[in-house]
């Protein structure tokens, strides 16, 4: 397909997409409690958007069964809402996208329940911190390893691992679009610093590291959605969807 640069006109929808998305990802963030059941997230998650003129994204993509994805704790995502109850000291991996007029808006967010350890804490921190590294790094005229290398840097340093089989994406009038844009400079696709395609103005990506406390080795649960970490370690998740300018990159998922 190839990469495909967006207009002034298509990202100012995209901006509206990316702050509704933002917005609704709030209202599930913020609704999350011990005692709840995941399947009261995707009630929010579906309704919400319609106030603002947009269908949430995910219902349906490649027969995927709902308009969230929650993951829970070792599950690192895609994880199906159902009657599974939060607990004190869960954390939860919220992951969320809307279409408005045409184009998509994706994001996620990790956030505690209650009162949860420190470890998880420094998890959740951390992982949210190498989203901000990579967002930095997606500069125009940088190329996409930089991106890659800016997020693993930062992630190991910490004393953590980023999963290398799950990717960010460009996006747009598709929720995946090229390029693929790995958390790693050790995913399959091998992206160094300083190598991959080069960052040019109208780009739009969705850069979204997922960071374990243990392994970075995954596996896939018997609904073939669920991805979670091999060894049962605690995993974070962190999105934005950006646009590429002609200075610092803009951030479309902001509320």
């Amino acid at each position: 397909m190839g990469i495909i640069i967006k207009t002034d006109a298509e990202i100012t929808i995209m901006r509206e997409a990316g702050r509704i998305t933002a917005e609704v990802l709030k209202i599930l963030t913020s609704s999350v409690k011990a005692g709840m059941r995941t399947d009261e997230l995707d009630v929010i998650a579906e309704k919400e958007p319609k106030r603002f003129g947009a269908i949430p994204s995910f219902k349906g993509y490649h027969g995927y069964p709902a308009s969230v994805c929650v993951s829970v704790n070792d599950e690192i995502v895609h994880g199906i809402p159902d009657k599974r109850v939060l607990l004190d000291g869960d954390i939860v991996s919220i992951d969320y996208g809307v279409i408005y007029k045409g184009f998509q808006g994706d994001a996620a967010r990790t956030v505690a329940v209650g009162f949860v350890s420190p470890k998880a804490l420094k998890l959740i921190e951390v992982t949210e911190g190498s989203l901000r590294a990579g967002i930095q790094a997606a500069r125009k005229g940088n190329r996409l390893g930089d991106v890659s290398a800016a997020i693993e840097e930062y992630v190991e340093s910490r004393g953590y691992n980023v999963v290398r089989e799950y990717t960010g994406h460009g996006i747009g009038r598709n929720m995946h679009e090229d390029p693929q844009i790995p958390n790693t400079t050790k995913s399959f696709l091998g992206m160094m610093r300083g190598t991959g395609p080069v960052l040019k103005k109208g780009m739009t990506l969705a850069i979204e590291p997922m960071v374990n406390i243990g392994g970075w080795e995954t596996k896939v649960e018997s609904n073939g959605w669920t991805v979670r970490t091999k060894d049962g370690s605690l995993s974070a998740h962190f999105e934005d969807t950006i646009a590429i300018t002609d200075g610092e990159p803009e951030v479309l998922t902001s509320a």
